[in-house]
């Protein structure tokens, strides 16, 4: 096959990247970088390796899972079916985290999937330590490998415990910040997403009836894990403000939300009010 060729059998089923994508798929397949395929674009490819990935990308499987990887903030991520695919979307919660934090600080990462908001956040802030939180053991088992290959691997601990049952944080003691990237899709508009998704661990994505069973639980039950100064970063729907925000202040959270690089709702920054003692209400 060759370099248009591909790109034909690309666009002909519906990828919008066509070029970029068959220009990943041979660099990867045929060991051979992008400045190569320039002088090589009209060469035959014979790779079994190569069609077969072709033929799974026809078929919307999703490219990160083929090639096995994905860039996500300046670090390279394995990525399985046992993972969510990192986005530049949830790129802006790491960003806040490395900004906010306190120096030293020890946070938590509920749902931590493929690891990478934990990671991510260690690798930009050598001075903290992390734990990191998922159901699933395979998953977890992807996610210490993303430690260790990016270089964490001393700085995080992972716990295979349920976010929805938050007893298990007793044993873990107090933070100085909670992330999560929690599932928060409305389980009836899952069958109505891209084809790509359908490929992503439903778990990871299905946020109950209407999105927002997480952020109930982690809102009203994780915030007497935090220390008084402490905080939460919630990666929310583009939709989502107006209700994290209302969940946010029936548990006493102050809330604000920030914007990805699209311009949409993507991070809620939830903190207790500073209570005012005796002394100050006085003088106030």
């Amino acid at each position: 096959m060759t370099y248009n060729e591909i790109c034909l059998e690309l666009a002909e089923a519906g990828i919008e990247n066509d070029r970029g994508e068959a220009a990943m798929l041979i660099c990867q397949f045929c060991n051979i970088n992008k400045a190569e395929l320039l002088q090589r674009r009209d060469e035959d490819f014979n790779s079994p390796e190569l069609e077969q990935a072709v033929l799974q990308r026809r078929s919307h499987f999703p490219l990160q899972y083929i090639l096995g990887y994905w860039d996500f903030c300046n670090e390279t991520y394995r990525v399985t079916e046992d993972t969510l695919i990192p986005r530049p979307d949830t790129e802006k919660l790491v960003e806040l985290a490395v900004r906010m934090m306190p120096q030293k600080a020890r946070f938590i990462d509920l749902c931590t999937g493929s690891g990478c908001i934990a990671i991510s956040t260690l690798a930009a802030r050598p001075d903290c330590h992390a734990v990191a939180v998922d159901l699933f053991e395979p998953t977890l088992e992807i996610a210490r490998e993303n430690a260790e290959n990016n270089g964490v691997g001393d700085r995080i601990g992972l716990v295979a415990k349920d976010v929805l049952a938050p007893e298990f944080m007793d044993e873990l003691g107090v933070f100085d910040c909670i992330l999560s990237n929690p599932p928060y899709i409305e389980s009836q508009e899952l069958p109505l997403l891209e084809r790509e998704l359908s490929y992503e661990p439903r778990a990871a994505l299905d946020g109950g009836e209407d999105g927002l069973d997480f952020y109930r639980v982690i809102i009203k039950e994780y915030g007497k894990y935090l220390r008084p100064a402490g905080m939460m970063l919630l990666e929310i729907g583009w939709n989502q403000g107006k209700s994290v925000a209302a969940i946010a202040s029936e548990a006493g959270f102050r809330c604000e939300v920030y914007k990805d690089y699209s311009g949409n709702d993507r991070v809620a920054y939830l903190t207790m009010p500073i209570k005012k003692t005796e002394t100050q209400g006085e003088q106030s």
